[in-house]
């Protein structure tokens, strides 16, 4: 039976406690971890960021977001694994749909105007 694989992102918010040294060793940790059990297609580090809002204390987080292809099984581990990472203040796992350009909804013809019965 073959194996349905699906394009999935997810974006990790990192606490800075741990200084640079700790969020880079997250980074590597979860990027080795992704490519073990997936591939990879693309890792984009936005850095330090001002959080919307406090989450544990904390207002600055770093973030990192990764796209990837896997099997349905992977998201759950991963997403169990970063639930019990100190470390990590949020996380989020999407699946990627097709990229398809919405269709554009069809104008209707405007009907004749009726002539009226005499």
């Amino acid at each position: 039976m073959a194996q349905l694989k699906a394009n999935y992102e997810t974006v990790m918010v990192f606490s800075m406690k741990n200084g640079e040294e700790g969020v880079n060793a997250l980074v590597e940790k979860f990027n080795a971890l992704i490519s073990e059990n997936a591939t990879i297609t693309k890792v984009d580090t936005w850095g330090q960021r001002t959080l919307a809002y406090p989450i544990e204390d904390e207002t600055v987080g770093y973030y990192v977001v990764v796209e990837f292809t896997s099997g349905p099984a992977f998201p759950a581990e991963l997403d169990r694994i970063y639930k019990i990472t100190d470390g990590v203040l949020r996380s989020l796992i999407v699946v990627k749909g097709d990229e398809k350009k919405p269709e554009e909804p069809k104008a209707e013809e405007p009907e004749a105007p009726q002539a009226p019965e005499a």
